[in-house]
């Protein structure tokens, strides 16, 4: 593989490992709906602000979410919606999975 081939998935994992967390998920998904604030994405997700604050960063630095200040309060927004198609692929997976296993244990 050459060096900008390999460049570009090690780019690409970055990425993926900005959403690779429960936590973040859940605030991506929360997201989804439009922008919010951190303390309404700590208290949807159950965790503490300052958690929640570092998972934002992670993601703001890939280039998952944006922010923009609201007075004193920041407010967080999908920079890149389409991270909601890759999701709508992992349940499509989890679904996929379920269904196998379902297949499995009926011939139990």
């Amino acid at each position: 593989m050459d060096p900008q081939t390999q460049r570009l998935y090690e780019l690409k994992a970055q990425i993926v490992q900005a959403a690779a967390h429960p936590i973040r998920l859940a605030i991506i998904d929360f997201l989804s709906d439009g922008e919010q604030c951190v303390c309404d994405i700590s208290e949807h997700v159950g965790a503490k602000r300052s958690n929640v604050s570092r998972h934002l960063s992670v993601m703001l630095k890939s280039g998952v979410l944006e922010c923009r200040k609201d007075g004193l309060k920041v407010i967080y927004s999908l920079k890149t919606p389409c991270i909601l198609k890759f999701l709508d692929c992992v349940n499509d997976v989890l679904r996929h999975q379920a269904r196998q296993s379902q297949a499995v244990l009926s011939r139990l």
